[in-house]
């Protein structure tokens, strides 16, 4: 399951989160990010157990973008005891995401 963030409920659902969490900041006019949409949706399934994985629309939630320093997309960042830990900026793939994941649900 994939979760839409706001300025709203980003702090409760990924700085307070008990599970790494994967941002996935997009927008729906932006190519690469259509193709990333499905593969992040999977992962979000995939790893519903370990991670949880939200999104971003970052037309709509200017302020995040800003906050997080997001300067082109998709970026995809992950978070871990509220803080962010990594990221990968352009269109990852599936093994370019999942090495994120990895990375932060073996330590």
């Amino acid at each position: 399951m994939v979760t839409d963030l706001t300025t709203d409920n980003f702090e409760e659902i990924v700085l307070e989160s008990d599970l790494p969490v994967l941002v996935d900041f997009w927008a729906p006019w932006c190519g690469p990010c259509k193709a990333a949409g499905p593969i992040i949706d999977e992962l979000g399934d995939d790893y519903a157990d370990k991670i949880t994985v939200c999104k971003v629309n970052v037309d709509e939630e200017p302020e995040l973008t800003r906050r997080y320093d997001i300067m082109s997309i998709p970026t995809v960042a992950i978070f871990k005891d509220g803080e962010e830990v990594d990221r990968k900026t352009g269109f990852g793939g599936r093994s370019g995401y999942e090495e994120l994941i990895l990375k932060v649900i073996s330590k």
